[in-house]
């Protein structure tokens, strides 16, 4: 037999959610909940608020669950939900107490409602800097740090000598055996500077270029006795 504290709550709660209440057994009703009051635009959630009423009722709490009506919600929020029906019901015992905790879950829906449009503004926020940022490093372009302008100097000198290899092989290909043996004759030959960083002990002669004419110094060399000599067959003039 239902006490005459539920029966007297049954027939208030008949009244103030004459749609959303229905009744499962004698000591058993769900209510569906949504929330107090929402912005205009908000994505909204419904929830049954299902709810058992022991016989001791109220001077012990019900037997209270969850379970989603409308829109998505996760477990952790459910239960973060149930959690704060527990407390308010701590609170009324001894009292007619389903309308209190009705009421703080509309209020609760409201705050998570709200709370789940701010978090979304804040990612699509989040997005729009890292966006930006992306952009502005995209058109600055990259610091420059000894490290990377070493490796970029690295890729950049394979990419011209591939090129340049490239080229020559494209060269070669038009040319007969003949005129690849004569181009690679003069395009190849090492420098002097070549030969002496490959070998610091050559002597002069292997410095030459071929063709090179070698000079005598000597035959440009004048003796004391050549420039006595000539002083003596130099005559002066009566006026000097």
């Amino acid at each position: 037999m239902l006490s005459e504290v539920l029966l007297e709550e049954f027939e208030v709660l008949e009244s103030i959610y004459p749609t959303e209440l229905s009744k499962s057994s004698e000591k058993d009703i769900q209510i569906d909940v949504e929330p107090e009051e929402i912005a205009e635009g908000l994505v909204s959630l419904k929830l049954t608020l299902s709810v058992h009423y022991p016989d001791d009722y109220p001077n012990i709490l019900p037997d209270l669950s969850l379970s989603p009506l409308e829109g998505d919600v996760e477990q952790s929020e459910l239960d973060d939900l149930l959690e704060g029906l527990t407390k308010v019901g701590e609170e009324n015992i001894g009292m007619a107490m389903t309308f209190a905790l009705v009421s703080h879950l509309r209020e609760k829906l409201a705050e998570l409602v709200q709370l789940r449009d701010t978090r979304r503004k804040l990612e699509e926020s989040e997005k729009e800097r890292l966006a930006l940022e992306e952009e502005e490093l995209r058109t600055r372009g990259t610091p420059v740090t000894v490290e990377s302008f070493k490796a970029w100097k690295a890729k950049f000198d394979k990419e011209q000598a591939d090129r340049r290899a490239k080229e020559e092989e494209e060269r070669l290909k038009g040319l007969t055996a003949k005129e690849r043996e004569e181009y690679k004759r003069i395009n190849y030959r090492l420098s002097g500077r070549q030969l002496f960083e490959r070998n610091k002990n050559l002597d002069e002669e292997t410095l030459l270029e071929e063709g090179t004419v070698s000079v005598d110094i000597s035959q440009y060399e004048r003796t004391r006795e050549d420039e006595e000599e000539e002083e003596e067959h130099v005559t002066f003039s009566d006026s000097d």
